[in-house]
This record gives structure tokens, sequence and C-alpha cells, in this order.
């Protein structure tokens, strides 16, 4: 099928190289000639496992183009939007400037018997006003929401764990369209859902309100665990065997990050206050405040093993990005923990395996280093704050002839105490003695 994707971000980029992958003919449009003009080489501007790869793949075989000129999609039949919905600068709501700018560009080549496939992650009620938008040109709009997770959103386009259109009422030819796009998946036996336009909308934000709110409750039970002494990662064990539970997100630390999880679920709040029910969605915004009182605990911690001031101590921070296997450092956790340290008067040494150059553009103050090692000797207090696997993994006895104090912050509860321990490191994580 001719496809084309507007918006050619996290999510756009990896749909428009996914869909080409599948055997689609995909243009990507973009207003950032920057952006597009490193995609047209195979060089995605983020980092995201597999994706460079199959841009070259893709765009070697003819089946993928980009480019800044929404007119290139005049032959496409089935028009993705894929562009980000910040939140707004001076609230919570989310910005649909470019959602509106994506309609505006594509409205001019629509044509009866196109299909316009909203991906973005809007407000409930948003998709109801393109589609009054679209009409008049013939085509018709479904919502088709993402649900990709950064570090494995290659594979999730590909191999969904399910499908959810939004469609108007008796729009079976629309859906028919959608099925021969996600052919793949379906073959493969992924679950489909047809719903109304705002279920669509709503599935994913619900999804990412019920796990940030799954998030910040093991995090609140952290806090409980701190006052009394308890293990809230043998509590989350424990949880986990209940069926009704389950141990996934259940895992207490430094709380959530990125550009989803947070401005989502303000965005949702936010709608719920605009349609008179904010009642319904007050308990997201204690959500969020446990979510950031958590960075503050790690602050807090930190001060406190360096004896009541962190002033011209040097800590080493594992981490920028808000998880591992990207080089996202929206919102990250790790970030405002280096951030406030600095504030306090620490010489924080940063590092990460991807997030560096992202993290110095927002925070230049901070010292980076480009080697673990680097970061780590000498340093009178490490702090753990992102998880990944070059971290996970460090040796503590060869780690503590590095530093100059063997004080260790395990903001995510992924080290093995008892070998840090055994080590001759002070070992602190979150919620646990």
């Amino acid at each position: 099928m001719r496809i084309s994707v507007t918006g050619c971000g996290y999510l756009g980029a990896v749909h428009a190289a996914a869909m080409a992958q599948l055997g689609h003919d995909v243009i990507g449009i973009d207003v950032d000639e920057a952006k597009i003009a490193a995609l047209a080489v195979g060089r995605p501007p983020f980092y995201e496992p597999g994706l460079s790869e199959l841009l070259t793949e893709t765009i070697a075989s003819g089946r993928l183009r980009f480019t800044t000129d929404a007119s290139q999609a005049f032959d496409a039949t089935v028009h993705f939007i894929a562009v980000g919905t910040p939140q707004t600068r001076d609230g919570n709501a989310a910005d649909l400037r470019f959602v509106d700018a994506a309609v505006d560009a594509l409205l001019p080549h629509l044509e009866p018997g196109h299909v316009v496939v909203g991906k973005s992650t809007v407000p409930v009620g948003t998709s109801a006003a393109l589609a009054e938008r679209i009409r008049p040109t013939g085509a018709r709009l479904l919502w088709n929401p993402e649900f990709l997770r950064e570090g494995y959103a290659v594979r999730d386009t590909v191999e969904p764990d399910r499908l959810v259109y939004g469609v108007e009422t008796g729009d079976e030819a629309s859906v028919a369209v959608l099925d021969e796009v996600y052919a793949h998946a379906l073959e493969k036996g992924t679950p489909r859902m047809v719903t109304d336009l705002a279920t669509a909308e709503l599935v994913k934000v619900a999804a990412n309100a019920y796990l940030a709110t799954k998030i910040s409750f093991i995090n609140a039970m952290a806090e409980i665990a701190e006052a009394t002494g308890a293990d809230v990662t043998q509590l989350a064990d424990a949880l986990g065997y209940d069926n009704r539970i389950g141990r996934r997100f259940l895992n207490a630390g430094v709380g959530f990050g990125g550009g989803c999880l947070p401005k989502d679920i303000r965005a949702f709040t936010a709608r719920a206050d605009e349609l008179g029910r904010s009642d319904a969605l007050a308990f997201l915004k204690e959500v969020d405040a446990i979510n950031l009182r958590r960075r503050r605990r790690v602050v807090d911690l930190a001060t406190a093993e360096l004896g009541g001031s962190v002033v011209g101590r040097k800590v080493a921070v594992l981490g920028v990005t808000f998880k591992p296997h990207s080089d996202d450092v929206r919102d990250s956790p790790a970030l405002d923990v280096a951030v406030a340290l600095k504030g306090l008067g620490a010489n924080v040494v940063a590092a990460d395996p991807r997030g560096v150059a992202n993290a110095r553009a927002r925070h230049p103050q901070l010292e980076y280093a480009e080697e673990t090692k680097d970061a780590l000797r000498g340093a009178d207090l490490v702090i753990l704050v992102t998880e990944w696997p070059e971290y996970t993994g460090l040796d503590p006895v060869a780690t503590r002839e590095l530093v100059a104090q063997p004080i260790v912050i395990d903001g995510r509860n992924a080290l093995d105490r008892d070998a840090w321990a055994a080590a001759g490191w002070r070992y602190r994580g979150m919620g646990r003695s």
C-alpha cells in the first residue's frame, strides 16, 4: 500500500520504517529539515535499537523515503499522523498544535477513499473534531493508538501485542484498509479491537495512567518500608505472585520519566477538568506527586550519606536517560537528581552509554564522563539512577578500587545488595533497609 507518515520523531520514524519493512511504499514527512536530512541517509536523530539498520535496509529497497514537502503525500491512500503532543508551557494540557498542523497539511491532498489514521496520543474528543474537518474531502478518520516501549519500538511496531481501531459508526471500508496495512500482524494472530473514536483515544491514556499508578503505588509502599524497616522488593515479589496484581511495574525506585507517562497523566487530568469530571482522576495528581518525591528522596539520601552536606564532594551519577536502551532524557529522574545535587554544591559527574549528548544540550552546567570509570574515579558517592546493563553488571570489588569512598545509592534496586555489601560497600536502596 502507499502510506504517508506525518511526524518523524520517536513514533513516526519507527512506524514509517516498520511499515516499509512489511512491504508498503512509505513516505515520511516532517517540517524539521535536519531531521529529514539525517533520516534520508539512514541515520536516526535518536537512539532506538535496530532502527538504524532498518532504515538502511528499507531506504535501499526503495520502499522508504523522507521529505519536508507535505505535497509528496499526494499518491498515498493511507495517511498516518504521528506528531508529538507535548505538555503546554503554561499548563498540564496537551499541546495539539502539531496535530492540527499535520491535518492542515494533508487536507489539500485527501480524496474520497483515503484513510487518515491518528497515532498521536491526544485528549479524548480530539478525533471527533478532526473527523469533521476531514469529512468534506471524502476521506475518513480512524484512531489507532500506539503502545510502543522505547528500546523495543521496532519489535512492538512489527509485532504488536494488540491493535485498536477507533472508527466512526458504519465505517467498515476503512477498517478493511487498516486490516490490509496490518495484515502481517493479523496473520500472526494479533488481537484486534474495533471501537468508537473516543474509546480508542482513551485506551492509550488509560494504559499510561494505569502503569504510572502501579509504579507510584509501589513507590508509596517504599516510603512506608523506609519508615518501618520493611523491604519493598520482597513486598513486591510477594504481591507479584497474586495473578490479579502481577510483578511487572512493581519495581520501586526513583520513579518514571520520559516523554509519555508524565505528560500524558497530566494531560489526562487536564482533560477531565475540562469535562467537569476532575474528581474521577484526582488520584493521578497524587501519582505524579509520589513520582516526583522519589527523585527528591535520592537527593536526601545522598546528602545524609555524605554527612549532611554534598558541597565539594564528588558524586558519580550513573545514567542520565529516563530508562535504559534509549537516549531520551525528557523528564528524566536521573537528570533531575544530577541537577539537584549540582545545585546543592556537589561536584557531579554523570555518565550514560547513549544519553550524554542530549543531557549536555539540556544541562551544560553538569560535568559528563564518556567512560564509566572516569565518573567513578575518586567519587565520594556513587548513585545508580538508570539501570543500564553496563551499570547493573559492575564488579563491586573492582569498582571499589576506583572510588574515594565505597558508598552506593541504588536508585533502581537493580544491584545485588549482598554482593556489594560483601565487597565493603555501604549500600542504600529505595525502600530497603
